[in-house]
């Protein structure tokens, strides 16, 4: 077991406070939005094993067999199959879809076939991998997961009195789900960028004052007055409200599949992600859209936000149940006292203390201890125990 250096990523939208005190560092003034734990190449954690810091991609590539054990070689490649990191979102992040694996695959060769540059601000595809993604509050968190059902959607709308947007409160009452969000979603996203900045104006401002009045949709109006107080003018704002709007409570988690519009809105959590780039934005950002594409990777249909809580599986592990094996996300409330807290042993794992202080032990007496926002990173096939007070995430994978 190794204890982890971690990289702060400094986005825009990261909040100025979250992580600092989480991590119990002083606030630098500048965002901070994500910590990363894992092997990314775009900031790999940092480990020492004696012979000075090296980063954990480069220490799996030396022995990927001895790193994440045999199971997991087969089943993923010589690679660390997941990103785990602290999300601080003081700010919206774009609204935004994910390609399945096999779309991600069609359309990572035919951009490299057509010479497209990996770096291009145009390009769609950074890799040929699918982002299935989760995050689990440790504050209130805002988020928009997923379309609202079109009636539900057209009332919200009708609701702001904005003479322009009753075509589009029309369609979603009169046409077929799938139909009815792909025709609006499209005619938003292309429509004439003056007439839709000030339609934009007018939902904003009718949002803000309903907000303050009450009523069903009165949380989701002041989401979407916010984000729009970010992005005025920006085309996305009227796209969102087609969204559900949920708001987490800490352990609460949201998993997003392949082709769910979504967006965090604001708050601290943790989230995990399988490792790609691979991001379609839909709006809220001032970066490229390709609503041709868009079109082709969102899955028209609506449902409820898909809120999840953690489950028991025995041990004191509390899981979050989802349908894909590049990751497994848990959670160990401990209390003083308590019996230790044996972990499986046969695939890698990253260990994230999010409160209080706890202690690994390890083989021949081996012993870590994480405050709270500090990370370890666990071999496959090395049996740990886990005891102390404070709360624990647990990622690994299904092998």
């Amino acid at each position: 077991m190794d204890r982890l250096v971690n990289s702060v990523r400094p986005y825009a939208w990261g909040s100025t406070t979250a992580i600092p005190e989480l991590l119990g560092t002083e606030p630098t003034g500048e965002p901070q939005a994500e910590l990363w734990m894992g092997a990314h190449p775009g900031a790999p954690s940092r480990l020492d094993r004696g012979t000075g810091p090296m980063p954990l991609n480069e220490v799996i590539d030396a022995d990927p067999y001895g790193e994440l054990g045999k199971p997991a070689v087969e089943r993923f490649g010589p690679r660390l199959p997941f990103l785990l990191k602290l999300l601080a979102a003081g700010a919206p992040l774009s609204l935004q879809v994910h390609p399945d694996l096999d779309q991600a695959k069609v359309g990572f060769a035919d951009e490299e076939a057509r010479g497209v540059p990996i770096d291009a601000p145009h390009r769609n595809y950074k890799d040929a991998n699918h982002k299935p993604e989760m995050i689990c509050a440790l504050t209130p968190f805002d988020g928009l997961c997923g379309f609202r059902h079109p009636a539900e959607a057209a009332e919200l709308l009708e609701g702001l009195g904005v003479n322009t947007l009753k075509p589009y409160a029309d369609i979603l009452r009169a046409r077929p789900e799938d139909e009815a969000l792909r025709e609006v979603l499209a005619a938003v996203l292309g429509a004439d960028r003056e007439e839709m900045a000030q339609t934009v104006e007018e939902a904003t401002e009718a949002a803000a004052r309903l907000a303050t009045e009450g009523g069903r949709f009165a949380d989701a109006y002041a989401a979407y007055a916010s984000a729009a107080h970010h992005f005025p003018g920006d085309p996305g704002v009227i796209a969102a409200m087609l969204l559900n709007h949920v708001t987490l409570q800490p352990g609460e988690a949201l998993y997003l599949g392949a082709g769910v519009p979504h967006a965090y809105l604001n708050g601290l959590g943790v989230e995990i992600m399988a490792n790609s780039d691979n991001v379609l934005r839909c709006g809220l950002t001032p970066k490229h859209i390709d609503v041709p594409e868009l079109m082709r990777i969102v899955r028209f249909e609506s449902g409820d936000a898909g809120v999840l809580r953690p489950e028991d599986s025995g041990d004191g592990e509390e899981v979050y149940d989802t349908p894909i094996d590049e990751f497994r996300l848990s959670r160990y409330t401990l209390a003083p006292g308590g019996s230790p807290r044996t972990l499986g042993d046969r695939t890698p794992q990253i260990l994230l203390c999010t409160a209080g202080q706890v202690t690994l032990h390890g083989p021949g007496g081996a012993q870590l201890t994480l405050a709270r926002g500090e990370s370890a990173f666990v071999p496959a096939d090395e049996r740990i125990a886990l005891d102390g007070s404070g709360t624990v995430f647990r990622a690994t994978v299904v092998a």
